[in-house]
């Protein structure tokens, strides 16, 4: 019935996320809330983590890409269970600073780093940039020279290959911003470029084929394909130490999804990587992933209090909440599917099909379309499930609603991540 470990049902009847009380929770901290289990986003580091030690040998890091889900918190949370941090943005990686998060451990990415976040990372210490594009890698090797530094490099790679996804979260295939492309030779150009400039250290490959995949198959085709370029590379004397292959993997959002065992898609891709190692006589390369939603999306739910009632006779049912779009634009968007359950009796058996209705001005700002709930009124407090992933770090001040408060549960007890926003927070930077 529950599409996350996470939920459970006291003995009042009920909802718990994380052994915490929903109800108990919205009355503390008000509503919308976030609600994160802690434990559950622990238990799934570590779930990667012993994976890829037991496939890889421990040659390989896992790197929360924190894009998912960022606050300090959480970048403590990686720090502590000893990952990697992916980032793709000054914020991102301004973030990771304040938490004193081991900068040696950082991955930067992004289409369109300003010179302001080069200098950024390049001040800091960053680990490995991700170059995107040629004049990127120009502007970072400047910055570099002018700083006396050398900075570790890997590009994006375009492997030419279409995931079965969204097209929105589609990023392998040629027609794609990011990165650069294999079947031109544009990737293989860009590397023998950057093997010229004296302040960048070539370490690696990076490719990432798109998000919310289900499927094994296209992730074993993208590392046979990067193994391949890693041997190229190596013919015109470009050795590389290690191969990202990014994060992507399919969560449970509605009963009927079906996710791939994180287990089994490490192994299944491992013995590509292995065999294609020995046939092209390469070195193992370290490997490198980047699990975001996987790790925190199934964590998360998000309370909100039910207000009016809408029944439009043989069209439809609006049940409105008091939030929306603007702490979950993740509908709007892509259409993303979701999964609610009445917080103060999940065990209610549904009755009626309605749609959940956000309170911004938008007549498309809708959290769920056509779910069979059971009977619904105002004051209840309804729970949208798996928004741990892409609600708060989406979140917006659309119509000027603050955006709501972070709570992490541990060992069943709630706490304060990120405080709620106030008006006044919303106006601290109007002159």
């Amino acid at each position: 019935m529950f599409v996350s470990e996470s939920l459970s049902v006291d003995e009042r009847g009920v909802l718990c996320i994380g052994g915490a009380n929903a109800i108990d929770i919205a009355k503390e901290f008000g509503t919308p809330v976030y609600v994160m289990d802690e434990d559950l986003i622990r238990k799934n580091c570590r779930i990667y983590k012993d994976a890829m030690d037991k496939h890889y040998g421990g040659n390989g890091l896992v790197l929360y890409a924190s894009k998912a889900f960022s606050c300090k918190r959480m970048v403590k949370i990686v720090k502590e269970e000893g990952l990697g941090l992916d980032v793709v943005s000054g914020g991102e990686l301004y973030t990771a600073i304040k938490a004193d998060f081991p900068m040696e451990k950082v991955y930067f990415h992004g289409n369109n780093k300003t010179e302001d976040e080069l200098s950024l990372a390049v001040t800091s210490g960053v680990g490995t940039i991700v170059v995107d594009n040629i004049f990127e890698l120009e502007k970072l090797n400047t910055i570099a020279e002018n700083k006396g530094k050398t900075v570790n490099i890997m590009f994006r790679i375009k492997p030419g290959i279409d995931a079965h996804t969204h097209e929105f979260v589609m990023t392998g295939q040629i027609d794609s911003k990011f990165g650069v492309a294999l079947e031109t030779g544009e990737a293989m150009e860009a590397y023998k470029t950057a093997k010229q400039m004296k302040n960048l250290n070539i370490v690696g490959v990076h490719c990432h084929i798109g998000s919310q995949i289900f499927d094994i198959q296209p992730f074993e085709h993208a590392a046979s394909v990067m193994m391949g370029f890693i041997a190229d590379l190596k013919a015109e004397g470009i050795k590389i130490e290690q191969m990202n292959l990014g994060g992507g993997y399919g969560i449970k959002y509605v009963p009927e999804d079906n996710p791939i065992d994180y287990d089994a898609y490490i192994e299944a891709v491992s013995k590509v990587v292995k065999k294609v190692a020995a046939e092209k006589g390469i070195e193992m390369p370290k490997i490198l992933m980047e699990p975001g939603r996987s790790i925190v999306a199934s964590a998360g739910a998000t309370l909100y209090k039910i207000g009016g009632v809408k029944e439009i006779p043989d069209v439809r049912t609006y049940v409105s909440v008091d939030g929306g779009m603007a702490d979950n634009p993740r509908f709007i968007m892509y259409g993303s599917k979701y999964h609610a359950l009445l917080a103060n009796n999940p065990l209610a058996q549904p009755e009626k099909e309605v749609t959940i209705a956000g309170k911004c001005c938008e007549s498309g700002d809708l959290l769920i379309k056509d779910i069979k709930m059971p009977k619904l009124k105002a004051g209840d407090i309804l729970a949208v499930l798996a928004t741990g992933a892409y609600n708060y770090s989406m979140a917006s001040n659309y119509n000027r609603i603050p955006r709501p408060p972070v709570v992490m549960v541990s060992g069943g007890k709630p706490s304060l991540a990120v405080k709620r926003e106030t008006y006044e927070d919303i106006i601290k930077n109007d002159i």
